[in-house]
């Protein structure tokens, strides 16, 4: 751990107030073990890098882990809560204990595991708001590569579906400083 980048990462996400309200929006959910990660997080920190107001976000991922609410319906049916908290914004939500299904992994344990097989470690971050209004975050490969504007493969990840989604997502035509590092 950085303490700087804990320091800084903290400071970017608590000075914008859009962020906090969908942080606790998610938090009314009361789900033990949930987070919102991937764009949410990485957009807002390029973004900031790249002296860019907002960029657009597809979705704001939610994930959450909980083995005994299993069904895709229970993920529907929170996104359908979420949209009558905030209906501006396009849910996603995903149990995580089931996830490994999809990817074709060994179960997950929790969120921090499961975002380990994200694609990219800046994306492999997911960050919540507690009771106490403090901001928490689980990043298994730290924030490194996030600060430093590198779009590096997870270990866990496939490469050739890497490839496939930087090409896909273009994020240098958004983000010029970013480098992209494949071995």
């Amino acid at each position: 751990m950085n303490s700087n980048l804990d320091d800084e990462f903290l400071k970017i996400i608590k000075s914008d107030i859009w962020m906090i309200n969908i942080l606790k929006t998610v938090r009314d959910l009361n789900l033990n073990d949930c987070w919102i990660g991937a764009g949410f997080i990485r957009n807002k920190i390029w973004d900031v890098k790249h002296n860019k107001t907002r960029t657009n976000l597809n979705d704001i991922d939610v994930i959450y882990f909980d083995k005994i609410k299993y069904s895709k319906i229970y993920d529907v049916l929170l996104e359908k809560q979420l949209q009558v908290s905030n209906s501006t914004i396009n849910w996603s939500v995903k149990n995580q204990a089931r996830m490994h299904l999809r990817n074709k992994h060994k179960q997950y344990v929790n969120c921090d595991n499961a975002i380990s097989f994200w694609p990219e470690t800046a994306t492999a971050i997911a960050i919540r708001i507690n009771d106490k209004n403090d901001i928490e975050y689980i990043a298994p490969y730290g924030l490194e590569d996030l600060f430093n504007l590198l779009i590096v493969p997870t270990p866990n990840f496939d490469f050739k579906v890497f490839k496939n989604r930087i090409e896909k997502k273009q994020w240098i035509k958004t983000w010029n400083k970013l480098v992209i590092k494949t071995n």
